[in-house]
């Protein structure tokens, strides 16, 4: 088993592979094998950093790193860094490979500078190789409240002390977006591949709807395209028939969701006012694909 870094060469190989190792992994379907095609024309990524794991001359595993940034309470911005994906193929899956090529890739990118990495992921891996809830450390995830434990939001300072003692917030970088920002181009990439059926399925990350947030748990809770097929991105009160069933703008959007907030009130912890609500959208809303700018 050997670790070195990406050619040109393997680049439709490891597309493939980072598809089939994510597909309906945290979501129906997948991005991540379009996020990496694009990466790779991206400023922020790091080529020395793009590594693949080979063995008996197949490529077996891939992860790539991206700068990024923390925002400061004071309104200042450090850099930062970030990685992912990073996948091993379904047929090698929890025998051990997946940690030697993260523990790899951390040692490289110590060396060549990095001191700290933000990321999303399960704890129950990464814990291992040393990661923490981000919160822990004073880093907070861009769409949730500062006093959340993000489970999912993690954190690991590779050189120790790096961070200082700072609070922060962290956004992922938007080339992580660009599913989004640019669906045609997704849809004409991922059509080059063999069809595979989206689905829910147990341990996906929570998904809502890209329009007004409602979470979206099975099919039934999903939009239709004209053809009748499931859109996985909205909910069927936002999109039906290939169309949002209504024009609006964000604040729009907002204003129509905060009458609901009695029921969602049902399912939180401690009450919102319409207007808490509605401060709580105007945060979270941005980062939907509809409204993403």
């Amino acid at each position: 088993m050997t670790i070195r870094q990406e050619q040109p060469k393997d680049y439709r190989e490891v597309e493939n592979l980072t598809r089939e190792s994510f597909w309906n992994v945290y979501r129906p379907g997948c991005t991540e094998h379009y996020v990496l095609h694009c990466y790779r024309e991206n400023p922020d990524f790091i080529p020395e950093l793009d590594l693949v794991m080979e063995e008996n001359g197949r490529i077996i595993g891939h992860v790539m790193f991206s700068k990024a940034e923390l925002h400061l309470s004071d309104g200042t911005v450090r850099p930062s860094w970030t990685f992912g994906p990073i996948c091993i193929h379904p047929d090698l899956k929890r025998k051990g490979y997946g940690l030697k090529l993260l523990e790899f890739a951390l040692e490289k990118a110590r060396k060549a500078g990095v001191g700290f990495l933000c990321m999303e992921g399960n704890i129950d891996f990464y814990g291992k190789a040393g990661f923490v809830l981000a919160s822990s450390l004073g880093i907070h995830y861009h769409s949730e409240p500062k006093e959340s434990e993000v489970p999912f939001f993690l954190a690991k300072e590779l050189v120790p002390g790096w961070l200082g003692g700072i609070e922060a917030t962290y956004c992922p970088p938007k080339g992580y977006f660009v599913a989004d920002d640019d669906p045609e181009g997704f849809a004409e990439f991922e059509a080059s591949f063999p069809k595979k059926e989206k689905a829910f399925m147990p341990g996906q990350l929570p998904q809502f709807c890209q329009s007004c947030g409602m979470p979206l748990t099975c099919e039934d809770d999903c939009g239709k395209e004209e053809d009748g097929s499931v859109n996985y991105d909205y909910c069927k009160y936002c999109y039906q028939g290939g169309h949002f069933t209504k024009e609006c703008t964000m604040e729009e959007m907002i204003e129509s969701c905060a009458a609901f907030v009695d029921e969602v009130n049902k399912n939180m912890p401690h009450p919102m006012t319409a207007e808490q609500y509605k401060q709580m959208m105007r945060g979270f809303f941005p980062m939907l694909k509809r409204w993403r700018k």
